[in-house]
């Protein structure tokens, strides 16, 4: 835990989190955007192209997951094919029936 913090560093949940100053250009629309998105959450600048990027990173992990989800099923429903045959056939010649 740290009791005093230098400029450039914010504390969250008792850690220090140090942060990057960058100079960015950007259309002016999308700052408009930014300092409305800003004033809705009282939010300065920083903080809410902070919570922007965070979100877009959320959305692009779990459109990941998403995709690697579907790949799986898709996997796992052709093993459950190709086992189905196999144990329709032992079942089928099972005599002890």
């Amino acid at each position: 835990m740290i009791d005093n913090h230098t400029p450039g560093m914010i504390l969250s949940s008792q850690e220090a989190i140090i942060m990057a100053r960058i100079t960015i250009s950007i259309p002016e629309d999308l700052l408009g955007f930014i300092d409305s998105f800003a004033t809705e959450r009282e939010l300065n600048r920083s903080n809410a192209v902070a919570e922007l990027v965070r979100k877009a990173r959320k959305r692009d992990l779990e459109a990941e997951l998403e995709r690697g989800y579907k790949e799986m099923a898709e996997m796992n429903l052709q093993e459950a094919r190709q086992a189905f045959a196999v144990q329709a056939e032992v079942v089928l010649n099972d005599k002890t029936w």
